[in-house]
């Protein structure tokens, strides 16, 4: 089955969500990062939490990386500790630097890995359609539209449909959930080929997505 594309307007972009988490010294309140995951949703559709939590404490939260700094300084904050490179693993974290009205950055974690151009994200605080600032987002896909396939370039799925994409967003890349150095099992690729559910963009669909 070929993947139906349409663009919606970038009018929901992720305006300064990638702040870290604030700690208030006077209360004991736990911060956003140590609250427990909010429960498992169906494809594309949000689970808020109850006072909101931003892509950062999120991102920490899920993967239990420890990387300081805002979105858009995990990616050289990373470096040295964390294998970094241009091909999704899931777990791994897609990290958007600083971009127009997303001036902190960003950062997703990988869920899926659809094909060599899609994957699926689950990440917190990216508006939209119907979609409340501080909830959480799972199975949002991302697609990949660089010339060089090393997702570098990319447009997010909008709302809660998987068939509109926003504008193009550069990323640095992703960020894997291992030591800097190491390599990723040999089993990966196989389990990634498995997960795909429909037919790889055509040429003709990418060339759209680019423009």
């Amino acid at each position: 089955m070929s993947l139906a594309l349409s663009w919606a307007p970038d009018a929901y972009a992720a305006r300064g969500d990638a702040r870290t988490e604030t700690r208030n010294p006077g209360t004991n309140s736990r911060p956003a990062a140590t609250r427990p995951a909010p429960a498992r949703t169906t494809s594309g559709q949000r689970a808020a939490t109850s006072s909101g939590i931003s892509c950062v404490p999120y991102a920490r939260q899920v993967t239990g990386m420890d990387i300081s700094g805002n979105g858009r300084d995990w990616w050289h904050n990373a470096a040295g500790r964390y294998a970094r490179g241009q091909r999704p693993e899931r777990g791994s974290i897609l990290s958007f630097p600083a971009s127009g009205g997303m001036r902190m950055g960003h950062v997703a974690v990988v869920s899926r890995v659809v094909d060599a151009r899609v994957i699926e994200i689950d990440h917190a605080n990216w508006g939209g359609p119907g979609i409340r600032r501080g909830s959480v987002m799972r199975g949002v896909r991302v697609m990949d539209v660089s010339d060089a396939n090393d997702w570098t370039r990319v447009r997010v799925q909008v709302g809660h449909s998987a068939e509109a994409f926003g504008r193009v967003y550069p990323t640095h890349g992703f960020i894997h959930n291992r030591p800097a150095g190491s390599m990723v099992a040999q089993a990966a690729a196989p389990a990634a080929q498995a997960q795909r559910t429909h037919a790889p963009l055509t040429a003709q669909q990418i060339a759209e997505a680019r423009r």
